[in-house]
């Protein structure tokens, strides 16, 4: 094996291996939490639907990464290859809209009382529910013309035009296609990124009056003792923090690599963590500031 397929396998197996662990924990609490617990909230669906978008990413990717270094060329075949690509590219829509969801459910709940937002507060999961299904409908249509343009390489006359994904090959599609699908997912991320962004500064704007009341009615010695929606908010913007470092440093790196036509093993290495590296750490970063994970698990 080469020396950049090891550096690109241990880059793949440190995120994968560490973030199906935390993903799993996530799941398995916030679904003992849903069915056995007393505390029934429309979060624990949210952080099911992402902890679950999250497992898919890793497993997708991981097995098309696998397939590509060790040469298994018709590993996957024409189906497995529109599976795997075609999944990855869903379950990174969901993740989007997702942590979007998360981060604006979160700015509502803590919105003061006699504001309008309030209103929009997700009392039950029922009505979590609706929104999920929509954003895989959504999902579902912006990733479609994969299943029309992924092939399997093996066997594949490598001089019809088109670009290699590990061992599958996209096939080019007519311009008025290609323009359209990429029009749905720029508008999608728009979108949404719009609503973290408001989300976040409606969040830090709270947290700022949060704790300047602190400040005077109980002076600094109790800073500690927040409040639970404080340390969820908390949570929620270094979820959505980390996101934005992931998305946006990716964006730049395919924008240059595209424009410049460059594929070297570095910046294939760099493209697989920031690929993974969300869907890895984020689980970590909810449960570092959740500490009932543990004891959840201990009493179950």
């Amino acid at each position: 094996m080469k020396l950049n397929n090891i550096i690109h396998a241990i880059i793949v197996l440190s995120l994968a291996g560490p973030g199906i662990v935390g993903n799993s924990l996530i799941f398995v609490k916030h679904i003992y939490i849903s069915t056995l617990g007393t505390e029934k909230r429309p979060m624990n669906l949210i952080l099911i639907h992402l902890a679950f978008s999250n497992m898919i990413i890793i497993c997708t990717t991981g097995i098309r990464d696998i397939a590509t270094m060790f040469y298994f060329q018709n590993f996957l075949g024409d189906i497995g290859c529109k599976a795997v690509v075609y999944l990855a590219r869903m379950a990174r829509g969901l993740s989007i809209c997702t942590t979007c969801f998360l981060s604006v459910v979160q700015a509502v709940t803590i919105s003061p009382r006699t504001t309008i937002w309030t209103k929009l507060k997700p009392q039950n999961s029922l009505q979590v529910l609706p929104f999920l299904l929509l954003f895989w409908m959504a999902n579902v249509l912006i990733s479609s013309n994969l299943l029309c343009y992924i092939k399997g390489s093996g066997g594949l006359n490598t001089s019809i035009p088109g670009t290699f994904i590990g061992h599958c090959y996209m096939l080019q599609s007519r311009h008025v296609i290609k323009w359209l699908f990429l029009s749905l997912m720029a508008l999608r991320d728009v979108i949404f990124q719009s609503l973290m962004g408001w989300s976040s500064g409606s969040m830090v704007f709270h947290l700022y009056k949060h704790h300047k009341r602190v400040l005077y009615l109980h002076s600094s010695r109790c800073e500690n003792n927040s409040p639970p929606e404080i340390r969820a908010t908390w949570s929620v913007l270094i979820l959505m923090a980390c996101f934005l470092f992931f998305y946006w440093v990716d964006f730049i790196l395919s924008f240059y690599t595209g424009f410049t036509a460059t594929h070297d093993s570095i910046s294939l290495n760099i493209k697989t963590f920031l690929e993974l590296g969300y869907a890895g750490f984020s689980p970590y970063v909810l449960i570092n500031r959740d500490a009932r994970v543990p004891n959840i698990l201990h009493a179950h």
